[in-house]
Protein backbone atom coordinates (compact mmCIF):
# COMPACT_ATOMS: atom_id res chain seq x y z
CA UNK A 1 0.00 0.00 0.00
CA UNK A 2 2.84 2.42 0.80
CA UNK A 3 4.51 1.76 -2.57
CA UNK A 4 1.29 2.75 -4.37
CA UNK A 5 1.18 6.03 -2.45
CA UNK A 6 4.85 6.66 -3.20
CA UNK A 7 4.21 6.09 -6.91
CA UNK A 8 1.33 8.57 -6.85
CA UNK A 9 3.49 11.10 -5.03
CA UNK A 10 6.33 10.59 -7.53
CA UNK A 11 3.98 11.12 -10.48
CA UNK A 12 2.49 14.21 -8.84
CA UNK A 13 5.92 15.71 -8.11
CA UNK A 14 7.12 14.91 -11.64
CA UNK A 15 4.16 16.75 -13.14
CA UNK A 16 4.69 19.70 -10.82
CA UNK A 17 8.39 19.94 -11.75
CA UNK A 18 7.50 19.70 -15.44
CA UNK A 19 5.02 22.59 -15.19
CA UNK A 20 7.35 24.67 -13.02
CA UNK A 21 10.26 24.29 -15.44
CA UNK A 22 8.27 25.33 -18.52
CA UNK A 23 8.14 28.92 -19.71
CA UNK A 24 4.79 30.61 -20.33
CA UNK A 25 5.27 30.07 -24.05
CA UNK A 26 5.86 26.34 -23.63
CA UNK A 27 2.88 25.93 -21.30
CA UNK A 28 0.49 27.75 -23.65
CA UNK A 29 1.73 26.06 -26.81
CA UNK A 30 2.12 22.51 -25.49
CA UNK A 31 -0.45 22.23 -22.70
CA UNK A 32 -3.07 24.88 -23.54
CA UNK A 33 -4.21 27.73 -21.37
CA UNK A 34 -4.00 31.49 -21.71
CA UNK A 35 -1.13 33.95 -21.44
CA UNK A 36 -1.07 37.72 -21.79
CA UNK A 37 1.33 39.96 -23.64
CA UNK A 38 1.35 43.75 -23.32
CA UNK A 39 2.77 45.86 -26.13
CA UNK A 40 4.47 49.10 -24.96
CA UNK A 41 2.51 52.29 -25.67
CA UNK A 42 5.15 53.55 -28.11
CA UNK A 43 4.59 50.53 -30.37
CA UNK A 44 1.74 49.24 -32.54
CA UNK A 45 1.16 45.48 -32.82
CA UNK A 46 1.48 44.06 -36.37
CA UNK A 47 1.76 40.25 -36.25
CA UNK A 48 2.74 37.24 -34.13
CA UNK A 49 3.93 33.69 -34.87
CA UNK A 50 5.58 30.67 -33.24
CA UNK A 51 9.12 29.48 -33.92
CA UNK A 52 9.37 26.17 -32.03
CA UNK A 53 8.56 27.24 -28.45
CA UNK A 54 9.37 30.92 -28.93
CA UNK A 55 6.76 33.57 -29.60
CA UNK A 56 7.88 36.17 -32.17
CA UNK A 57 6.00 39.47 -32.13
CA UNK A 58 6.17 42.05 -34.91
CA UNK A 59 5.56 45.66 -33.89
CA UNK A 60 6.14 49.05 -35.44
CA UNK A 61 6.74 52.46 -33.97
CA UNK A 62 3.43 54.11 -33.17
CA UNK A 63 2.72 57.21 -35.30
CA UNK A 64 0.08 59.96 -34.87
CA UNK A 65 -2.05 58.02 -37.39
CA UNK A 66 -2.18 55.01 -35.02
CA UNK A 67 -4.96 56.29 -32.79
CA UNK A 68 -6.50 53.01 -31.67
CA UNK A 69 -5.29 50.76 -28.86
CA UNK A 70 -6.54 47.26 -29.56
CA UNK A 71 -6.58 43.84 -27.97
CA UNK A 72 -5.86 40.80 -30.16
CA UNK A 73 -6.30 37.09 -29.53
CA UNK A 74 -3.79 34.63 -30.98
CA UNK A 75 -5.52 31.27 -30.55
CA UNK A 76 -4.69 27.72 -31.50
CA UNK A 77 -7.38 25.56 -33.09
CA UNK A 78 -6.16 21.98 -32.71
CA UNK A 79 -7.62 19.09 -34.69
CA UNK A 80 -8.84 17.34 -31.53
CA UNK A 81 -10.04 20.51 -29.82
CA UNK A 82 -8.08 19.89 -26.61
CA UNK A 83 -5.08 21.64 -25.07
CA UNK A 84 -5.65 24.74 -27.17
CA UNK A 85 -3.46 27.68 -26.25
CA UNK A 86 -4.37 31.35 -26.37
CA UNK A 87 -2.29 34.53 -26.21
CA UNK A 88 -4.12 37.78 -25.48
CA UNK A 89 -2.11 40.71 -26.87
CA UNK A 90 -2.96 44.16 -25.56
CA UNK A 91 -1.60 47.51 -26.71
CA UNK A 92 -0.85 49.85 -23.81
CA UNK A 93 -2.45 53.29 -23.70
Amino acid sequence: MKIKNMKKMFVFLSVMVMFASCTDNERVKNFGGTANLTIPQTEKFVNVTWKETELWVVTKTRTPLDTTYDTYTFKEHSTLGVLEGTYVITESK
